[in-house]
């Protein structure tokens, strides 16, 4: 079992990839990419340890995040 201290690494590590990738793909300054990720669904679900969605690919994460991007209004 992972223990709490290697999931907040893991989710650190997602939040840190999917920043890259915001800023990246959408030009977005560092704050502006953490604003929209840690305002966003995808966030809070990465939060819930029950679901277990950080042992997915930060790239896998970072498609759902996309797509709330592209469909929500920050």
């Amino acid at each position: 079992m992972i223990k709490d201290k290697e999931i907040d690494h893991l989710i650190a590590s997602i939040v840190d990839k999917m920043t890259q990738y915001l800023m990246e793909d959408f030009k977005l300054d560092i704050i502006s990419a953490l604003n929209v990720i840690y305002n966003s669904k995808v966030y809070e679900v990465i939060q819930d340890k029950n679901n277990e969605l950080y042992v997915q690919s930060p790239a896998y994460i970072y498609e759902l995040l996309k797509k709330e991007y592209l469909t929500a209004v920050f």
